[in-house]
């Protein structure tokens, strides 16, 4: 298993994802969305698995409604790679595999 948390510091389901994989002794690589945010590929893969852009985005931010918006999707892409607090945390990969928010019931399907 090759687990990354993309997490705000301060985001209080990051640090619940962070202590599921810790409790389990599951080693995982943890990434300050907001300091380092995420490449391109990254970002393409995760919403690939997760089924769509849409799912990404974090409806408490108060830019969130700017996207909708948007017409083109890589416009979409551009302002998440721009501005990483748009993104709804945690996001947690494994491989090609990804969730959005905390979801136990899926990371325990990983094991």
């Amino acid at each position: 298993m090759n687990i990354q948390i993309f997490g705000k510091s301060k985001c209080f389901d990051t640090k619940k994802a962070q202590r599921y994989f810790k409790e389990r002794r599951v080693k995982f690589q943890n990434v300050d969305i907001l300091k380092f945010g995420m490449s391109k590929g990254e970002l393409t893969s995760v919403i690939r698995a997760v089924g769509g852009m849409d799912k990404l985005i974090d409806e408490k931010h108060p830019d969130a409604p700017l996207l909708s918006y948007l017409a083109l999707e890589s416009q979409k892409l551009e302002h998440l790679l721009d501005d990483p607090s748009l993104l709804r945390t945690p996001i947690v990969r494994n491989g090609r595999q990804a969730t959005v928010g905390y979801q136990p019931e899926v990371w325990k399907s990983w094991e």
